[in-house]
């Protein structure tokens, strides 16, 4: 009998260390410091332990600035890495049951824009095009070519760059593209070019992939 029992403690105990071995945190701990260009392996460490102790996650990175931890989930991380820049990191399955990281960096000057990255769990780089089609240009900005107002077209003709911002969810497996090239524009093209704006574009994570949810008119 105590041998049974001591199996099945045994068993329970593997099956526990595997789960957090699954979760967030580990990988971001054994992330490379070459993709972690202002955080150590101390600094991305202590963030964990400082944010499970309910403490304030703020750490002195590499260049001497503050990183701050903002939100930590057994399958997603956030960080505050300078005033201007953020880093978030999600855990998703795919189809066979295995993991990927996908990861968005963002900066503001002052115009947000991100960056998304997906990775194996030992943070090999998979080509991102397997796993998501990002919006272009048009799915944000529906200027119609029948358009007279020489100022609306004037405006449209100033949206020359893509500018978006990524957000992961901590609660869900979404992801949101939000439109910010008019944060970069004058402020007057700008107000011209409301009317034909859409709404931030939703992907939903399904079966190892990334799909469209929804893009609708304002």
């Amino acid at each position: 009998m105590m041998k049974k029992l001591t199996m099945f403690l045994c068993l329970a105990c593997a099956w526990m260390c595997s789960l957090q071995a699954q979760e967030a945190k580990t990988f971001f701990k054994n992330m490379p410091d070459s993709l972690s260009p202002l955080l150590t392996a101390v600094n991305r460490a202590d963030c964990i332990d400082f944010l499970e102790s309910k403490m304030k996650a703020e750490v002195t990175n590499r260049f001497g600035g503050k990183s701050e931890m903002t939100e930590l989930a057994p399958d997603y991380i956030r960080i505050q890495m300078t005033p201007q820049s953020s880093w978030q990191m999600k855990l998703l399955a795919t189809s066979d049951s295995t993991k990927v990281i996908c990861t968005v960096s963002t900066a503001c000057a002052p115009a947000c824009d991100s960056d998304v990255h997906f990775y194996t769990t030992g943070w090999e780089e998979l080509p991102a095009s397997s796993f998501l089609t990002p919006p272009v240009m048009k799915d944000f900005l529906s200027l119609p070519d029948t358009v007279m107002d020489y100022e609306v077209r004037d405006a449209g003709e100033q949206a020359d760059m893509l500018l978006m911002k990524a957000d992961l969810s901590a609660k869900d497996n979404a992801l949101t593209f939000t439109f910010t090239t008019t944060d970069y524009m004058d402020k007057e093209a700008a107000e011209k070019l409301k009317p034909y704006l859409r709404r931030p574009i939703v992907y939903v994570w399904k079966e190892g992939n990334y799909e469209l949810q929804a893009t609708s008119n304002e």
